[in-house]
């Protein structure tokens, strides 16, 4: 399912037209978004939670020339199962 498939879905189900929809998944993401660029937790239950994990830089080395490389520190997104999901998808 992508996101186009949501707003159909979602404008289905509701009977909203699907431009309302879309204002309405649109403004879900973005609202996920801007809380993980705070780092901010985000937990649904009985869906899972969304965190964001930092990562130290370190000294790498390029595989192909040997060389080494320095990998700067990240930051990225990480999503994490609930139960409830875990168990519907394992029926």
């Amino acid at each position: 399912m992508n996101k186009s498939d949501l707003v159909k879905q979602l404008s289905k189900e509701t009977e909203l037209p699907m431009r309302k929809s879309e204002e309405i998944v649109d403004m879900v993401f973005n609202t996920m978004s801007e809380a993980l660029e705070r780092s901010d937790r985000i937990e649904i239950r009985g869906f899972g939670s969304f965190v964001v994990k930092e990562y130290k830089g370190y000294t790498g080395r390029n595989p192909k020339t040997g060389e080494q490389i320095t990998v700067k520190s990240k930051r990225l997104p990480f999503f994490k199962a609930g139960k409830e999901l875990k168990e519907n998808i394992n029926k």
